[in-house]
């Protein structure tokens, strides 16, 4: 029996067609190595999306390994409830702290982005517990947001496809329009009219809800699995002012884009967002261990910790929270990031990312537009750009250009409810290597737009 037929007969796999699963099996990788990754067969294959947005130091680093080795031999596991901490746990709070945007004050230890914004939403219902306001607890997030697969964070992801067959999204979560350029945007639309319309809507949203019952707004930086959503410029600058007149707490989901996929530590300062929390997670071990955190200004701790007077001991937590083995891989991941200077080689290869993607597919007719906002980028395909025409069903052309893509070694992925596909290598990639992907994308367009007669 061959490791695909054990998996067929036992994994339970997650975003997978099951059916189809069960007749064609998985493509199982063994090995990887900066930004190569091989399979059973000896394959190799190159990773544009880094995992899932994730694997940012790239694959095979022996340093995570050793230290995870060590960290285990050492301590690997005790819990933080009941005041009980660790070292490594301790010192990666404090480097969060110190790389974290202005105010921010404390840090909660998870296991997953979905757990983190869970969190948040629950640090958000205290918040407003302990200030007296039982009924403001409603969430606010945006049209094609991602921010986990929980019960509470698939809620707020503005996706239909995490609705569908699971009875959410659960009633106290609404969204709003998203800063989706190319399908948001009235003819002869300016930037700053664009952006003036999504703060009205905003705006009309909360009123519409009660603004006595409004608690949060929730939104990615970039909205990395929507379609690589790139705000217009003045976006957050001009929301911000709509949620502080309400006196609604802003949630910056830099699952994605934090620990350098920008180019910078977190896209959160340099894209004008000031948070009250953040989630975190993918880049903060590059993937190698699951952690995640919430991160919670001084304010808004300052509430949570005055709490514990009216409501006594604060009751939430996982086995995992401050896990020594992640704090310890992060701790790595994070020194790795600083002395390699992939910070900043991640910002070098995203100007190489975007002028590849450019050459290899603007002006095509059947791509509306290719985008994208530091080492992240996409390319979303259209059947008529004249009229801008998606294709039905959509996601069906997509879907084939990744299966192709990958037939032809490179690893790319289909984004939900569009024909989009994204872009997001580890930092380590190297110039040929981008060059390779985008070529081979283009190549995997042609070849499927050629089998179908388009």
């Amino acid at each position: 029996m061959t490791i695909e037929d054990i998996d067929k007969a036992h994994v339970f796999h997650p975003f997978t067609d099951l059916r189809q699963h069960e007749i064609s099996g998985p493509l199982t990788m063994v090995s990887g190595s900066g930004s190569t990754i091989r399979d059973t067969q000896g394959r190799e294959y190159l990773d544009a999306m880094a995992g899932l947005w994730c694997v940012n130091i790239g694959y095979g680093n022996a340093e995570i390994g050793e230290t995870l080795r060590d960290a285990a031999a050492r301590l690997g596991f005790y819990h933080s409830f009941a005041s009980m901490g660790n070292e490594p746990i301790a010192r990666l709070a404090q480097k969060i702290i110190e790389l974290a945007p202005a105010g921010m004050s404390k840090v909660f230890f998870g296991n997953s982005g979905s757990d983190a914004n869970d969190t948040n939403v629950k640090l958000v219902w205290y918040y407003n517990n302990v200030l007296g306001r039982p009924q403001k607890k409603k969430i606010i997030a945006r049209s094609r947001g991602y921010h986990g697969t929980s019960p509470v964070s698939a809620s707020l992801c503005g996706l239909p496809g995490m609705h569908a067959g699971f009875d959410l999204p659960l009633p106290f979560v609404s969204h709003v329009r998203a800063p989706y350029s190319l399908w948001e945007r009235e003819p002869g639309q300016t930037d700053a009219e664009l952006v003036a319309s999504l703060a009205e809507n905003l705006e009309q949203h909360i009123l519409a809800e009660g603004p006595e019952t409004v608690a949060a707004f929730i939104a990615e930086p970039i909205q990395a699995a929507g379609g690589v959503i790139v705000p217009p410029p003045g976006y957050f600058e001009a929301i911000q002012p709509v949620l502080r007149r309400y006196d609604v707490l802003l949630i910056a989901d830099e699952v994605v884009t934090g620990f350098g996929r920008t180019g910078v530590t977190f896209a959160s300062p340099a894209l004008g967002i000031q948070p009250d929390l953040m989630t975190l997670a993918k880049g903060i071990t590059s993937a190698y261990v699951p952690l995640s955190a919430s991160v919670v200004s001084g304010p808004v701790w300052d509430v949570i910790v005055s709490g514990g007077e009216k409501l006594g001991l604060f009751s939430h937590g996982f086995t995992y929270s401050a896990h020594p083995l992640a704090a310890a891989a992060a701790l790595t991941n994070l020194e790795i990031i600083e002395r390699d200077g992939l910070m900043a080689q991640a910002g070098q290869r995203a100007t190489v990312l975007h002028e590849r993607l450019r050459a290899e597919f603007e002006g095509h007719r059947l791509v509306a537009e290719t985008r994208g906002y530091g080492l992240t980028g996409a390319v979303e395909f259209v059947a008529s750009r004249e009229p801008l025409t998606r294709f039905e069903p959509v996601g069906s052309f997509s879907g084939a250009v990744v299966r192709r893509a990958r037939e032809l070694g490179v690893i790319t992925r289909a984004l939900p409810a569009a024909d989009t596909i994204s872009f997001s290598p580890p930092f380590v990639v190297t110039e040929d290597e981008i060059a390779r992907m985008a070529a081979v994308a283009r190549q995997a367009l042609d070849d499927v737009a050629r089998d179908r007669g388009l």
